[in-house]
């Protein structure tokens, strides 16, 4: 089962960046590297990051840029070919994975609803019109959910009725220049997650904090 992962959020193109968050994860050798979604629109470099991300073997699912895009609404011109868009399309877009601290759902948004906005300073009614967050809080399933969309790097936890196990959410952030990039490395059975920045001189630690406690970078 899953431990340790290595979590990529908004990709949008930024090959650069991506190179130095594969080449990290190839030092530190984590049991997956997962990402969520949009790899497309942005950046200098989608057709690359399409071809290191399948050439890596990381486990990615589909955001709302590669959903536009093969339904023909694409917000940027595609350069890839063929088999671009056929690995795109081979991606879900949610995943079940199995981890050593319970079932975790790899997702875009928040579920199957990849234009679901979650972010760390909602209260109030955006949590209580949040209805993609209660159709998962209350099904029970998931321990664990992996989402991105907002570019805003967070873990949060949701508690639900009774004696349950929370929600904890981790979002990854952004490799996108303009939003603060970088991403997270969490190891679900020591309970532990890292932040790193990264830019053009290469990938920073920012700090290592307990999942159980509410954070960002």
């Amino acid at each position: 089962m899953l431990a340790r992962l290595v979590l990529i959020g908004d990709i949008h193109g930024e090959r650069a960046h991506l190179e130095r968050v594969l080449a990290h994860a190839a030092a530190v050798r984590p049991d997956g590297v997962l990402a969520v979604g949009d790899l497309v629109d942005g950046g200098d470099d989608v057709v690359g990051c399409i071809e290191r991300l399948a050439a890596a073997g990381v486990v990615a699912v589909r955001g709302n840029h590669e959903r536009w895009l093969l339904d023909g609404h694409p917000l940027e011109p595609f350069a890839g070919g063929e088999a671009e868009l056929a690995w795109l399309r081979g991606l879900p877009a949610t995943r079940r994975l199995e981890t050593v601290a319970g079932p975790l759902l790899l997702c875009h948004g928040v579920g199957a609803h990849d234009m679901q906005q979650l972010g760390p300073d909602d209260r109030g009614y955006a949590l209580e019109s949040n209805f993609a967050l209660a159709e998962l809080l209350g099904a029970g399933v998931y321990r664990w959910m992996v989402g991105g969309h907002t570019h805003r790097p967070m873990i949060r936890s949701f508690a639900r009725p009774g004696a349950a196990p929370a929600l904890t959410v981790l979002n990854p952030g952004t490799l996108c220049r303009r939003d603060r990039p970088g991403f997270l490395e969490v190891d679900l059975g020591a309970g532990t997650g890292t932040w790193y920045g990264v830019d053009d001189a290469g990938v920073t630690r920012l700090g290592q904090v307990a999942l159980a406690v509410d954070s960002a970078p």
